[in-house]
């Protein structure tokens, strides 16, 4: 088998320019999807169900595009065509998903849309993603990787530290950071088109500068390097034989990316409060005439609005009466109607509800997202998550001087624990920098520790590709699992008619990633034959 040419640093450097675009839209969902699902009027105990796509998808999608891509041989090269039909589909959804609450839709029918278009954008992001890893191994030389792969940690780094400014940069631009209920602010808007825009340049970019090798020259730098293939084992028996460091380092993972989820999650709520005590808003969830019941969305107390999803049921066969998104003026609250300490809604028509002492009406408490203060707390998340990355490159520069990885894994977890947990009690903007700065540390440990420990451990066993791959799982599924309990663990901590401490899941990210620095102590550093 023939040695691949060295590459000079401007090919290397075309290999993965798209890469820089790509991160960029990856950054506005992480630091942008609560934020908008928050404005179009998700209940907090709710948001971190939208947050079970973006992994389910990730877990999904990669292994299918490198599977298919091997198999891909055409003109335009072999992972081009993924990554430019994943850069195009992820382009039209970032200009699609800001705009859900500005289409005229109901609130559910908006909540819908935005569902679908996240999904749509998660699995363009990881189709477009997965291919610049695979061009440099297909490309690149063994001794020219590391450097291929620092190059494409850079433009992920700065695609991501741009990303998360965008909405701040546009606000200082003197657009609008602010916007009625259950629509996303053009600070926010204008951002995801800019990133579009920067996306679909920077991926053209590659297609037209890179040119992938054609089948024969492929198969004549890319043969194995001995006559025998590897057995074909199935993945239960593979996961069987897997090196202890594989499972305990696989328990550190799931705390880590755990405790991840939930910054992503909680952090614009969690600084609106702490940081610029943003104010609450009252809402009304459903109104009982003792015959009939009414289920409303985003209808705040005592303000003049048009209910735009508005359920007419019948209590006992729970059965529609009237089409969803039927429109009912509602008034502004008579002062002195009250049932039973609940303030009650009257009607412009009089023949919708009829106000009996049978009356009632249930609300909630929540941050009022149309507020300046939370869309400044937004921009300020942006910011933060740019400290985060900036602070996890400068913490990736000081991991290599430590001999015993396990000893720079426990104290990067331990700094990103402490962290998240000062975060609930940080009440100032240049807390929080400091904040965020320790949970860089944590970010760049799991980026670079797990798959270290993990490939040393596997190294002579073979089925490399496919233990990385079920590797990758760890990353995945513990993603799921906090999203699909964060609301329910949020509830532990809410208090009636009081807002909801999104903060304090910080502070449970915060334990978990203690718990993972504590299970590093299980893992074998090297595996023993």
């Amino acid at each position: 088998m023939r040695t691949k040419p060295d590459l000079s640093f401007s090919k290397l450097f075309n290999i993965s320019f798209g890469f820089f675009g790509v991160q960029i839209a990856y950054a506005f969902q992480s630091a942008n999807i609560s934020r908008i699902f928050a404005t179009l009027g998700a209940d907090p105990h709710d948001l971190s169900y939208f947050w079970i796509l973006p992994p389910l998808m990730g877990m999904v999608v990669q292994p299918l595009v490198g599977v298919f891509s091997d198999k891909t041989w055409t003109r335009f090269g072999r992972r081009i065509p993924y990554l430019f039909i994943g850069a195009l589909a992820a382009v039209i959804v970032m200009c699609l998903l800001p705009n859900a609450g500005s289409l005229g839709l109901t609130v559910a029918a908006a909540m819908t849309f935005g569902l679908i278009a996240l999904m749509f954008l998660d699995t363009s992001i990881n189709m477009a993603m997965q291919p610049f890893k695979m061009m440099v191994g297909d490309m690149v030389n063994e001794k020219q990787k590391a450097k291929a792969y620092s190059i494409q940690s850079f433009l992920c780094n700065a695609g991501s530290v741009i990303g998360f400014l965008f909405p701040l940069i546009f606000t200082y631009l003197h657009v609008s950071n602010e916007a009625e209920y259950g629509k996303v602010p053009d600070s926010v808007i204008f951002s995801f088109y800019a990133g579009a825009a920067i996306l679909i340049l920077c991926v053209i970019y590659t297609v037209v500068k890179v040119k992938e090798m054609p089948p024969a020259e492929y198969a004549m730098y890319n043969e194995s390097k001995n006559d025998t293939k590897e057995e074909k084992v199935g993945l239960i028996s593979l996961l069987k034989k897997a090196p202890r460091t594989f499972w305990t380092v696989t328990i550190v993972q799931f705390f880590c990316w755990f405790a991840f989820m939930y910054m992503w999650t909680y952090s614009t709520g969690t600084v609106a409060i702490g940081a610029y005590n943003a104010p609450s808003a009252e809402k009304v969830t459903s109104l009982t005439d003792g015959e009939n019941s009414y289920v409303f969305k985003n209808v705040k107390v005592g303000e003049d609005v048009i209910v735009r999803n508005t359920i007419l049921v019948a209590p006992e066969k729970k059965e529609l009466l009237t089409t969803p998104g039927t429109e009912l003026v509602v008034a502004n609250i008579a002062d002195s109607a009250l049932v039973d300490g609940n303030k009650v809604f009257m009607f412009t028509n009089p023949d919708t509800v009829k106000v009996t002492d049978q009356t009632q009406v249930t609300t909630t408490i929540s941050i009022d997202t149309t507020s300046k203060e939370y869309n400044e707390a937004g921009n300020t998340v942006g910011l933060l998550m740019a400290i985060q990355a900036i602070g996890s490159v400068l913490w990736a520069i000081v991991i290599p001087y430590f001999r015993r990885k396990k000893v720079i894994y426990i104290l990067s977890l331990v700094l990103g624990g402490v962290g998240f947990v000062l975060a609930n009690y940080a009440h100032s903007v240049v807390m929080l920098y400091v904040c965020y700065a320790l949970i860089g540390c944590a970010w760049a440990a799991m980026l670079a520790l797990p798959f270290s420990l993990v490939t040393n451990a596997l190294e002579g066993r073979g089925h490399m590709g496919t233990y990385l791959g079920l590797f990758n799982c760890a990353i995945c599924f513990p993603q799921i699992v906090a999203a699909l309990v964060g609301g329910s663990i949020l509830a532990l901590f809410t208090t009636p008619n009081q807002v909801p401490p999104e903060g304090m899941m910080l502070v449970v990210a915060g334990i978990s990633l203690f718990v993972g620095a504590l299970s590093v102590l299980l893992v074998q550093e090297q595996e023993t034959k």
